[in-house]
C-alpha cells in the first residue's frame, strides 16, 4: 500500500497498520508474531508522533519538517509492506523519527535532520535535474505554498534510488514519476503563491480645501492738519474754511477712499493754542472738529465719525510769554490743529 496523500488527516497510516495486524504478512525470513506486532507498533508510534506535533498548531502536516517525517514515514512503511529485507525501511523511518525529535526538543547547536536528505541504504543519486529544481524550489519566494510537495519529491527522489540500486530502473522509475509529479505540483504552487495582487484603482482624495485668507490686518493711522490751514486766524465753522483748507479736505477725502478697502472708524480731535480762556478754547477745538467732520460727510465719506475738542491740552510746542504778541502767536501756531485718527483695512 503506498501512502502518498499530504493534508492535516494522518490516520490513513494508522489504518493501514490495523489491516496488517488483521493479516499480518509473512517475510522470506519468517518473522515471529511478536516482532510484527512490535513492527507495527513503532510504526504507530511514529505517526502519532507526527500527528501530536501536527495537533499544537506550531508545526502543521504542511510545513517542510513535519512533511518530510510523513514522507519518510510513507515510504518506510511502502517498502515493509512489499516485504524489503534491506535497510530502507529501518533508516527511513529512523530518519522521521530524527525530525520529530528535533521538532520536539529543540536542541541548540545540533544540525536540523530535516534540511538533509541522506541517500539511505546507499541510494543511487537520480535525476540531477530534479533535485535542482527541488533546491532552487527552496529558494522561491511562494516556497511558503509548496513546502510539503518539494520535502516529499525529496523523499521519492530517495526512494527511487534505492529501487534502482537494488532491482534497476524498471522499479525505480514509478517513484521517479512520482517525484517529478510532487515537484511540479511545488512549482506551481510557489508562483501562484507569489503572483502580484489584482491593482484597483482607487480614486485620488479631492484636495484639501483651500486655507482660509487670513484676517484683513487693521491699521490706525494718525493725519494732523494746520487748523491755520484751514481756518481764518480764530474761526472754526464751516464759514471760516479758507480755499486751501477745502482743497486739504478734498484731498483728505479721496485718499480715505483710494488707500483703505475699509474704514471702520475716524476720530477727529481740534486743538487750540494757550491764549483765550479755557471754556473759549475748549469750544472753539470741538468747533473745528465738527465743521471737519460736516465737510468730510459732505464728500461721501460713510464711515462713523466722532469728534471732541480738547483745547490747549497736549500742546506740541512750548513758547515764552503770555501777551499775545505776533511772535507769540507764530511761535503757538503747530499747536493749534486738528488730528484725524482713521481706523481700517489699507488696500
Amino acid at each position: 500500500m503506498k501512502l502518498t496523500h499530504m493534508n492535516n488527516n494522518t490516520s490513513t497510516l494508522a489504518l493501514a497498520l490495523g489491516l496488517l495486524a488483521a493479516a499480518p504478512m509473512v517475510r522470506a525470513d519468517a518473522p515471529t508474531d511478536g516482532a510484527l506486532i512490535a513492527d507495527h507498533q513503532g510504526y504507530k508510534a511514529q505517526q502519532d508522533a507526527i500527528q501530536a506535533l501536527n495537533d499544537t498548531g506550531r508545526h502543521p502536516l504542511r510545513s517542510y519538517p513535519l512533511a518530510k517525517a510523513q514522507c519518510w514515514l510513507d515510504v518506510s512503511f511502502h517498502e515493509y509492506t512489499r516485504n524489503d529485507r534491506g535497510a530502507f525501511p529501518d533508516e527511513a523511518l529512523d530518519q522521521s523519527r530524527r525530525i520529530t525529535e528535533h521538532l520536539l526538543t529543540r536542541q541548540s547547536g545540533t544540525l536540523d535532520p530535516a534540511l538533509q536528505t541522506p541517500l539511505v541504504n546507499g541510494a543511487d543519486r537520480l535525476r540531477p535535474d530534479l533535485w535542482a529544481q527541488a533546491e532552487a524550489l527552496k529558494k522561491h519566494a511562494g516556497f511558503s505554498c509548496a513546502q510539503a510537495q518539494v520535502a516529499c519529491g525529496e523523499v521519492e527522489l530517495v526512494h527511487a534510488g534505492n529501487e534502482h540500486r537494488q532491482q534497476g530502473w524498471r522499479h525505480a522509475k514509478p517513484y521517479v514519476q512520482i517525484a517529478e509529479d510532487r515537484l511540479g505540483e511545488a512549482r506551481e504552487l510557489a508562483e501562484a503563491c507569489v503572483k502580484p495582487p489584482v491593482m484597483v484603482a482607487v480614486p485620488a482624495p479631492p484636495p484639501p480645501p483651500a486655507p482660509p485668507p487670513p484676517p484683513p490686518r487693521v491699521v490706525r493711522e494718525k493725519i494732523v492738519i494746520s487748523a491755520a490751514a484751514l481756518f481764518r486766524f480764530s474761526r472754526g465753522g464751516r464759514a471760516d474754511l479758507l480755499d486751501d483748507g477745502r482743497a486739504k479736505l478734498d484731498e483728505l477725502a479721496s485718499r480715505l477712499g483710494s488707500a483703505y478697502s475699509r474704514v471702520d472708524e475716524i476720530a477727529l480731535t481740534g486743538y487750540t493754542d494757550r491764549l483765550g480762556g479755557d471754556t473759549r478754547n475748549a469750544r472753539l477745538s470741538l468747533q473745528r472738529a465738527e465743521s471737519i467732520k460736516a465737510e468730510l460727510l459732505a464728500r461721501g465719506v460713510t464711515a462713523p465719525i466722532t469728534t471732541a475738542g480738547r483745547g490747549a491740552a497736549q500742546p506740541v510746542v512750548q513758547c515764552e510769554g503770555k501777551q499775545a504778541t505776533p511772535a507769540l502767536t507764530a511761535c503757538l501756531q503747530p499747536n493749534r490743529r486738528v488730528e484725524v485718527e482713521v481706523v481700517g483695512v489699507r488696500r
